[in-house]
């Protein structure tokens, strides 16, 4: 199998066709509740600025489908992470001991992300000072660099095969597995269906995905269920396309005999994912649910609240933007003020 091979002239990336609507920010700061977002703006309401909740955010009980056997409720340990009881993850699982920094983007863009944006060394050296940050904000927690590679990328033209979407070269993700050597990284590859599925595109990855140090991610805001473009609005995945992919990785730990993989699940919006209750919690995967909108703290936090912590799955993500972020005038949240967030997010994503 080979992925489609293109050059950097003919490459439409998702963050040149998406429709933004540019949120305003007031005096202090802040964005208006009416502002919307495609491609990682957050939705409204940036008031809230407490995420430990009221008595009617208490975190609802999980059942694990596989084993039949009910979760406790979350519960916060000591060091703030957030514990599930339910399947134990199998030796060689990276969370919950390690937090993960990952860079993210594209290596033929520079619009798509810090991944692509600077040349190898200048991105590593970057990615150096963020994970020395994260290092003295949490000394407690061991910090695992990661490359975050978008390898599908959500297109405005239909394409070809009517997809959608654009699978990338293998050669992209050769050159970034080279990269992460350099630092001992992993990397996560990520797809951007567009009009396609995840049961088309993530069997294409699987000479990549049987490598210990290769985990994956699914971006529901162009999973365009509906047939709309990408970019004109924002899309979603079910249970049942998250399940698919635990269940596609569960099998591929067990044939390869490989430590556990991590998905990781982007989502700001209620719609993005829809019967969470219903994901399936597998020993083989660890699942992140990640709060991928941008905008000052406030609003970030308020959504982190509003679809991370209000509908818990397994372990937590959380995005920052170096330029996204301070649109409105704000400086881009440290990794301490970050850690004040309940519960702490496990996985941390620079765009």
């Amino acid at each position: 199998m080979q992925l489609k091979k293109i050059t950097l002239l003919t490459l439409l990336v998702a963050s040149a066709t998406s429709l933004v609507f540019f949120s305003s920010c007031d005096r202090s700061g802040k964005v208006s509740a009416a502002s919307a977002s495609v491609n990682g703006k957050a939705s409204a309401n940036a008031d809230a600025e407490n995420l430990q909740g009221s008595s009617e955010d208490e975190p609802v009980k999980k059942i694990d489908p596989e084993a039949n056997i009910p979760y406790e409720p979350i519960k916060i340990d000591t060091s703030g992470k957030w514990i599930v009881k339910g399947p134990k993850p199998l030796e060689g699982a990276i969370l919950p001991d390690k937090r993960i920094i990952a860079f993210y983007g594209n290596l033929y863009s520079k619009k798509m992300g810090v991944l692509g944006e600077y040349p190898t060394q200048e991105m590593l050296t970057r990615l150096d000072t963020e994970v020395k940050k994260w290092e003295a904000a949490d000394p407690k927690t061991p910090v695992q660099p990661a490359l975050h590679l978008i390898i599908v990328t959500a297109q405005g033209q239909p394409g070809k095969q009517n997809r959608y979407s654009l699978r990338m070269p293998y050669k992209m993700i050769d050159s970034t597995l080279s990269i992460a050597k350099k630092r001992n990284a992993i990397v996560f590859l990520d797809i951007q269906v567009g009009h396609s599925t995840l049961k088309d595109e993530i069997p294409l990855l699987e000479p990549y995905l049987k490598l210990p140090n290769v985990h994956l991610g699914i971006d529901a805001e162009f999973s365009m269920k509906d047939g709309s473009v990408p970019g004109k609005k924002i899309g979603t995945f079910d249970a049942a396309d998250i399940n698919y992919a635990t269940e596609y990785l569960q099998g591929l730990v067990k044939a390869n005999n490989i430590p556990p993989k991590l998905l990781i699940v982007h989502r700001f919006t209620q719609r993005m994912i829809t019967n969470s209750k219903d994901i399936k919690l597998r020993r083989e995967v660890q699942v992140v649910m990640h709060m991928d909108g941008w905008g000052p703290s406030s609003l970030k936090r308020d959504t982190y609240r509003r679809y991370i912590y209000k509908e818990p799955v397994q372990y937590t993500g959380f995005k920052l933007f170096f330029k996204n972020d301070i649109k409105c005038g704000k400086p881009i949240m440290t990794p301490s003020q970050v850690l004040t967030i309940y519960p702490q997010p496990l996985y941390i994503q620079y765009q």
